[in-house]
């Protein structure tokens, strides 16, 4: 049995000019938390978001701030978005940094703290570091872009993990909808970062009802 599934819609796909008000309406639809993803422009060819954005979406809504740092030394950002309201900080094993440390820091600023992997990295890699984590994140589309068709092979790695640690968040982001979530969530995943799939039907509540009903 997997976790209870946690559905975060992810700001990347709202509308850049209107971040307050998507915030707004993504705790009025009734979700589990705001996701929020921060490109630096070098470990991903894109730049988004600053603590600013965190920030803001901090005062906007009173759930959660998931916040993704494609970043490539996100130990050197660890403090501003935890100051800014981050709830729970993931960053990428990939990155350089020394991950054991950089999540032992976050969880030191009283934040969840989570790792992430990319499509073609390997379970085997995050080991060292699994048990500093309340959260792992399998990307399953290579991050930079949103928007992107949804990469299948993390999905026999995650029903690995999720044999292994039972009670873990295992969370998703990358090509998401409602067969592709579906999918994740028979693999072990239970926490769902959606972007365009939740922000483009106009009532984003009667979505977030539809994954809430089918992934009990």
């Amino acid at each position: 049995m997997n976790p209870t599934a946690r559905i975060n819609p992810s700001i990347l796909a709202a509308d850049v000019g209107h971040l307050h008000e998507a915030c707004r309406r993504v705790e009025d639809a009734g979700a589990d938390e705001v996701h929020i993803d921060i490109m630096d422009g070098n470990f991903v060819p894109n730049v988004s978001f600053s603590p600013s954005v965190v920030e803001m979406a901090r005062k906007a809504v009173s759930i959660p701030l998931n916040v993704h740092l494609m970043m490539l030394h996100p130990d050197q950002y660890v403090d501003p978005f935890c100051d800014a309201g981050a709830d729970t900080l993931l960053v990428h094993i990939e990155a350089d940094h020394d991950a054991e440390e950089t999540l032992r820091r976050i969880r030191a600023r009283g934040v969840r703290a989570g790792i992430v992997l990319n499509p073609a990295t390997p379970l085997d890699s995050i080991a060292p570091v699994v048990n500093a984590c309340d959260e792992v994140l399998f990307m399953t589309v290579n991050p930079g872009f949103g928007g992107q068709s949804f990469i299948p092979d993390p999905l026999p790695r995650m029903a690995e993990l999720r044999s292994q640690f039972p009670e873990l968040a295992i969370a998703v982001d990358g090509g998401l909808n409602r067969e592709t979530c579906l999918q994740c969530r028979q693999h072990g995943a239970s926490v769902f970062d959606v972007g365009s799939s939740l922000f483009k039907p106009a009532d984003m509540a009667a979505e977030i009802r539809w994954y809430r009903e089918r992934m009990k």
